[in-house]
């Protein structure tokens, strides 16, 4: 027998990756199905709490810089600086915390005079009875005030169609490191 091709490869490495949704049918034709039987549908509102632990050091960081101006490291609040990012959600702030999704997106610092970032992540469920589907959010960070209010702009599976908002926390932020936890309540509407 010979060996498989790359293709071949590929396409079982992406089968196995793929999280199923619980209790959402997928796909093109249960999508439309969804939406047929949308107006028989009643608005839920769902309240998630977890942190979010940004991981820029170490030898396993979570946030990797992907961009920065030519003034970034100059400026008192980095503007410029771009981090990718693929962050453990978990139920505590403690790094061995029980993890229950992971956000993944990008951030950008982009204030003059205050840090704060804006931020473009979903907030991928990995366990429980989210596990698949997704929180998309958009907005502006700033981490040094008490609270952050995150637009929820959107969402997969069992938040098809979400809307609400992200509240964030700092909860730890190493300047040396540049390290950080937040806390996180979220409140928000779907069907």
């Amino acid at each position: 027998m010979g060996r498989p091709s790359i293709s071949a490869m590929l396409l079982c490495s992406m089968l196995i990756a793929t999280p199923m949704v619980h209790c959402i049918a997928q796909g093109t034709k249960a999508v439309e199905d969804w939406f047929q039987n949308l107006s028989h549908k009643k608005e839920k509102v769902t309240k998630l709490h977890f942190y979010f632990h940004d991981n820029v050091s170490g030898k396993n960081p979570t946030a990797v810089q992907v961009a920065k101006a030519n003034t970034t490291f100059t400026s008192p609040t980095f503007l410029g600086l771009v981090n990718v990012i693929d962050d453990p959600l978990t139920v505590g702030p403690e790094p061995n915390s029980t993890i229950v999704g992971r956000a993944q997106g990008f951030y950008g610092l982009d204030r003059l005079e205050q840090l704060g970032l804006i931020m473009t992540l979903n907030f991928v469920f990995t366990t429980g009875k989210y596990k698949g589907s997704t929180l998309s959010v958009l907005g502006q960070n700033q981490v040094l005030e008490t609270y952050s209010e995150l637009p929820i702009v959107g969402g997969s599976g069992v938040f098809r169609l979400a809307r609400g908002i992200a509240t964030a926390k700092t909860n730890l932020f190493n300047l040396t490191t540049g390290d950080a936890v937040a806390e996180y309540h979220v409140i928000v509407i779907h069907y």
